[in-house]
C-alpha cells in the first residue's frame, strides 16, 4: 500500500497532496509549459531574461539521456506537473552540484519549491553531493527566502544584480526541526476536512436498521453534527430523516467528509467517485478489501488529495461544541472532554471509550485507525499537540509505518501532555494475530526502546491504561518516588508496601517529629512507622489530619491511602474517602485509594473541590498507575537529550570503505578482522593491539611481539562466517612461551584445516566486567544499539537494554543504567567504578556508525572489557548487507 521508491506523496502548506517524483524524457511537454505558463517577470527571475529559448533549453535538459551527476525531480498535483527541481555536477563523483528551480505561477507560497527541495537534498546526499550551489537575481526575494528557510546553513556572495547561494548539506538538529515544523503545520492543514468537517456524507447508508451505514448516520445525526448531512443509497430518497442522493456528484454541496460504508469490492469506485466530486477526506469502514482493491482505494485517495482513514476501522469522532462530530458506529457515544483517542483496532476503541466513560474521563478526538492506509498514530499526535482540546493521549497501535519519525513526535509532545500505549504485540503468539493488520513483527525489544526513549507510556493492559488515565487525569506527578501509606488494616498496608518495593518505589521509614504529630492524631494502637496502622477504630477527620500531615511533609512525595469498611469507625467504608479529599488538602501532592472492597477496577471518587481522586480495588494497580506517574515526572525533570559532537569521525571515507567492500561482494557478509579494524578506526573506536598471521611462525612472531608483562596472548581462529568463537572451541587463552603458542597453533589447523584462513593474536587483557555492546538494523525501526552483560552467559542470561539510533546523551546514560548488571559498573563489586565516560563515547560512536551507514547490518562487540581505567573490545564482528539509505525524516505520506 506504500508508495514506490520512484514516487511519494507529501503534504503542501495548505493541506493539499501532492506527488513528487523523477522527471525524464517523457516530461518535456509538460516541462516546458509549466515554463510557457510562467509571467514574463517570474521568467526573467528564473532565466534572468524573458528569452522563450531558454525555457525550450531547460526542457531539453530535464528530457535529455539519464547521467551521472544529474538529478530532476517533478511535483504532480491532479496529474499536472507543477514544479521542477535539478541538480547537476560539473563532474561525475564530484561533491558539489548547482541547483535549479521553478514553480507554477499560481502555487507560489504554498510549499511546493521547499518541499522539492528537501527531496533534492536526500537525493543528492544519498549520491555522496555535500553542497548545492545556485546563482539568482538579487530580486529574486522568493527563491532566496526558499533557500534561506531550509533549515540548513546557507551563505550568500552578492555579485552586481546576481547573488550566489551555497547550501550546505550536512543535516543536523535544526534542519530536522524545521523539516519537523512544516510537516506539522502541513499535517494539521490536511486533517481539517477530516476532523472539522463542515459537511459530511454517509456512501453507503442502507434502509436496513441493522447495517453499518445506517448507525453511523443514526449517530450523525442524533449527535447533532454541526454541519451539513447528507446521504448517498440510489434506492432511497431518505435515511434517517436524511435526505438521499443517487451519488457524490449529485449532491448540492461537495462534501469535506465522506464516510464510506459499502462491500469490499465497490469500495474502489466510491473513492474514485468522491475524489472526482472534490471531496478532501474519506473514512472507510468497510472491510475484507483485497490487495487490488486496497491498492486502488490508496490511489484514489492519492490521486485527488484525500487523506483516508481505514479502511476496516469504526469511524471517528470529535466531541468539540462547534463539531460534534459522531462518524461512528460505536453504540454509546462519549463524552466530551480532554482525552484523545487513536487505535488500530476497534474493539480495542469500543473498549477504551467504555472505559474512559466509565471513569468520567471524556474524549476530545477518537479515531479508529484500522488498517491504516494513510492516517496514522503520528498524524493523531500532531493534531493533538495543537487542537486546543486534548491534554491526555491515548494510542493502540499493532504497526508503525515510519517509527523515527513518530519517535521525534512522541518525544516532542510527551513533555507537554501524557502519552499512553497499550503495547500490543509483545510476544510472538501476539504479534502473528496483528498480522491481519500488517503489523510489523518488532521484537519486544525493539518497541520498548520507541516507547522508552519518546516518553510513551506503555502499558501491558487496557486495564492498566486506565488505571494510568484516571491516575495522570486527575492528579499532579509527585516530585520523587517516596509514597507513604495510611490503611486501617494492617494487612491492607503490608500488600501496599510490598507493590511499591516491587515497582521500585521508596517506603521510607517515619521518625522524629513526623511520627510524633501522627500518633498524637491517631486513636491508640497506630502503628506509623510506615505503613501508617490507623486501626479500625479511625475516625473521618483523624484520617483526614493524619494525610494531610504526611502532605506536608517534605520528605514524602505521595500518599497510598488503603481502606476497607469497618463498623468501628464513625464513617463508613464508603464515606471515608471523601474524607482525605475534602478542603482541608491544601498540597499539591498526588494521593490515591485503595479500596479493596469495591467491584470495580478503577473509580474516581469526586472531591469537594471539584476534582477527583481514583480509588483502585488492588494495591498492585494503584502502585503500577502511580510508578508510571514518577517515570514520567522523572523524564520531565531532565533536560531533553542533545547529540554530542565527536571527534577522530571520518563519515565519508567510511562510507566509501563500505562501498568498495559492496562491489566487490554484492551480497554483502562479514568483514575480516583488517576491515573491521579499519572501519572501528574511522569512528574513533580503537581495539586491543592486535596481528593477522596466516601460519605458524608468524603466530609465535606475532606473540612474541604482543605478549604483556607475563608473557600471555590470546589466539583465536579466524574464518568467514565464523561467529560464536567460544562454542565452536577456536580459541587458546593464556598462552605463554613459543610452545604453548605452536601447540596452539597445530590445534586449531588439525581441527578445522583449509576452513581456517588464519588466526588473531592478542595480548591477554587484563580482568574486569564483560560487558557487550552492538547495533543491529531493524527493516522498519532502523539501526537499534545494544548494551548489557557480555561474555558466555550473553546468551543466557539475556541481560540486556537497546535505544534507537542515533543516541542522546540522555539516551546513553538510560542504556547504561537499564540493565540489572548496571551496579557493577558503578563500583559494586569492590573494584571501583567501570570508565564510563568511555562507555560513554563508545556507544554515541556505534550509534553514529548506525547511523552513517544503512548498510551496517549488524554489529557485535562482545566482549567488552570495563575497567576502571578503560574500556577495550576484545573481539568484534560486522556484517554488511547491500542496502539504499532512507531518510526516515523526509516529509511524504505513509
Amino acid at each position: 500500500m506504500l508508495d514506490s521508491p520512484q514516487q511519494v506523496h507529501a503534504l503542501l502548506m495548505d493541506g493539499t497532496t501532492v506527488r513528487i517524483r523523477a522527471a525524464g524524457h517523457a516530461d518535456r511537454s509538460e516541462v516546458l509549459r509549466l515554463y510557457e505558463e510562467m509571467s514574463p517577470q517570474n521568467l526573467r527571475l528564473r532565466f534572468f531574461g524573458v528569452s522563450r529559448r531558454s525555457a525550450a533549453a531547460a526542457a531539453d535538459r530535464v528530457a535529455a539521456p539519464t547521467r551521472p551527476g544529474y538529478q530532476a525531480l517533478a511535483a504532480v498535483i491532479g496529474g499536472q506537473l507543477v514544479g521542477i527541481a535539478e541538480y547537476e555536477t560539473a563532474a561525475p563523483g564530484a561533491a558539489s552540484a548547482e541547483i535549479a528551480l521553478a514553480v507554477a505561477d499560481g502555487l507560489h507560497h504554498n510549499g511546493v519549491g521547499t518541499l522539492l527541495l528537501e527531496h533534492l537534498v536526500a537525493a543528492a546526499r544519498a549520491a555522496g553531493i555535500t553542497r548545492f550551489t545556485a546563482d539568482a537575481l538579487a530580486d529574486n526575494h522568493e527563491v532566496l527566502k526558499v533557500f534561506a528557510g531550509l533549515g540548513l546553513h546557507t551563505s550568500r556572495r552578492f555579485d552586481g544584480p546576481e547573488v550566489q547561494c551555497t547550501v550546505e548539506l550536512a543535516s543536523d538538529e535544526h534542519y530536522l526541526t524545521a523539516i519537523e515544523e512544516r510537516g506539522r503545520s502541513a499535517d494539521i492543514a490536511s486533517m481539517q476536512p477530516l476532523l472539522r468537517p463542515r459537511s459530511v456524507v454517509v456512501v453507503g447508508a442502507g434502509r436496513k436498521p441493522g447495517s453499518v451505514g445506517r448507525a453511523i448516520l443514526r449517530n450523525l445525526r442524533q449527535g447533532k453534527f454541526a454541519g451539513l448531512l447528507s446521504a448517498v443509497n440510489p434506492a432511497a430518497r431518505a435515511i434517517e430523516w436524511v435526505s438521499c442522493q443517487a451519488s457524490v456528484a449529485d449532491l448540492s454541496q461537495t462534501p469535506d467528509l465522506a464516510v464510506i460504508a459499502v462491500p469490499a469490492a465497490a469500495v474502489p469506485a466510491a473513492a474514485e467517485d468522491c475524489g472526482k466530486s472534490g471531496v478532501r477526506a474519506v473514512v472507510v469502514v468497510s472491510s475484507g478489501l483485497g490487495r487490488e482493491q486496497g491498492a486502488a482505494l490508496l490511489h484514489a485517495c492519492r490521486s485527488y488529495g484525500m487523506r483516508l482513514v481505514g479502511p476496516n476501522c469504526l469511524g471517528v469522532a470529535n466531541t468539540d461544541p462547534a463539531v460534534r462530530l459522531d462518524a461512528t458506529f460505536a453504540a454509546d457515544r462519549s463524552l466530551p472532554g480532554t482525552a484523545g483517542v487513536a487505535v488500530q483496532s476497534g474493539g480495542v476503541g469500543i473498549a477504551v471509550l467504555a472505559g474512559l466513560d466509565r471513569l468520567g474521563i471524556g474524549v476530545s478526538t477518537f479515531v479508529s485507525l484500522g488498517d491504516k492506509y494513510d492516517v496514522s498514530g503520528n498524524d493523531m499526535l500532531q493534531w493533538w499537540e495543537g487542537d486546543g482540546m486534548t491534554e491526555l493521549a491515548v494510542l493502540h497501535l499493532e504497526s508503525f509505518g515510519n517509527p523515527r519519525a513518530f519517535s521525534r513526535t512522541a518525544r516532542r509532545i510527551a513533555r507537554h501532555m501524557p502519552v499512553l500505549t497499550v503495547d500490543a504485540g509483545r510476544t510472538d503468539a501476539g504479534r502473528r494475530a496483528a498480522a491481519h493488520s500488517a503489523a510489523a513483527a518488532t521484537p519486544a525489544m525493539t518497541r520498548q526502546a520507541l516507547f522508552t526513549q519518546a516518553g510513551v507510556i506503555a502499558t501491558r493492559t487496557i486495564g492498566e491504561l486506565l488505571d494510568a488515565a484516571a491516575f495522570l487525569h486527575t492528579q499532579p506527578l509527585p516530585a520523587g518516588s517516596s509514597v507513604a501509606i495510611v490503611t486501617n488494616a494492617g494487612g491492607a498496608g503490608v500488600l501496599a508496601a510490598d507493590a511499591c518495593a516491587e515497582a521500585g518505589l521508596k517506603v521510607p521509614a517515619l521518625t522524629g517529629g513526623l511520627a510524633q504529630d501522627l500518633l498524637a492524631l491517631l486513636p491508640a494502637g497506630a502503628s506509623v512507622v510506615n505503613p501508617v496502622d490507623a486501626t479500625a477504630a479511625v475516625s473521618e477527620s483523624r484520617l483526614q489530619q493524619c494525610v494531610n500531615r504526611l502532605m506536608a511533609h517534605g520528605g514524602i512525595d505521595a500518599v497510598l491511602v488503603s481502606l476497607v469498611p469497618t463498623a468501628l469507625a464513625s464513617a463508613t467504608g464508603d464515606e471515608l474517602p471523601r474524607a482525605i479529599t475534602g478542603p482541608g488538602r491544601t498540597h499539591p501532592k498526588p494521593v490515591a485509594l485503595v479500596l479493596p472492597a469495591q467491584e470495580a477496577r478503577v473509580t474516581l471518587c469526586p472531591a469537594d473541590d471539584g476534582g477527583h481522586v481514583p480509588a483502585y480495588a488492588d494495591a498492585q494497580d494503584a502502585v503500577r498507575a502511580l510508578s508510571h506517574a514518577v517515570t514520567r515526572s522523572r523524564r520531565l525533570a531532565r533536560p531533553p537529550g542533545s547529540f554530542p559532537s565527536l571527534d577522530a569521525v571520518d563519515s565519508d571515507a567510511a562510507a566509501e570503505l563500505v562501498r568498495t567492500y559492496l562491489k566487490t561482494h554484492p551480497d554483502g557478509g562479514w568483514l575480516d578482522p583488517q576491515t573491521v579494524d579499519e572501519l572501528l578506526g574511522f569512528y574513533g573506536i580503537g581495539q586491543l593491539p592486535w596481528s593477522w598471521a596466516i601460519d605458524e611462525d608468524q603466530a609465535v612472531a606475532a606473540a612474541a611481539r604482543l605478549a604483556g608483562p607475563d608473557g600471555r596472548v590470546v589466539m583465536k581462529a579466524y574464518w568467514p562466517g565464523l561467529l560464536h568463537k567460544s562454542e565452536q572451541h577456536a580459541l587458546h587463552l593464556n598462552l605463554q612461551g613459543e610452545a604453548a603458542v605452536r601447540a596452539a597453533h597445530q590445534d586449531l589447523v588439525t581441527r578445522f584445516g583449509d576452513l581456517m584462513t588464519g588466526v588473531v593474536i592478542q595480548p591477554l587483557a587484563e580482568r574486569g566486567t564483560e560487558l557487550i555492546a552492538g547495533v543491529v538494523q531493524d527493516g522498519v525501526f532502523g539501526p537499534l544499539v545494544m548494551f548489557g552483560l557480555g561474555g558466555t552467559a550473553t546468551d543466557l542470561l539475556a541481560d540486556h537494554a537497546a535505544r534507537l539510533a542515533p543516541l542522546t546523551d540522555q539516551d546513553v546514560h538510560d542504556l547504561i543504567t537499564a540493565p540489572r548488571c548496571a551496579p557493577l559498573l558503578f563500583g559494586h563489586s569492590g573494584e571501583g567504578p567501570a570508565d564510563l565516560e568511555a562507555i560513554e563515547q563508545l556507544l554515541l560512536r556505534l550509534s553514529r556508525m548506525a547511523s552513517d551507514l544503512p548498510q551496517l547490518a549488524e554489529a557485535e562487540i562482545n566482549p567488552l572489557m570495563a575497567r576502571p581505567d578503560c574500556v577495550v573490545p576484545l573481539d568484534v564482528r560486522i556484517r554488511l548487507l547491500p542496502r539504499t539509505a532512507v531518510d526516515p525524516y523526509l516529509r511524504r505520506l505513509r
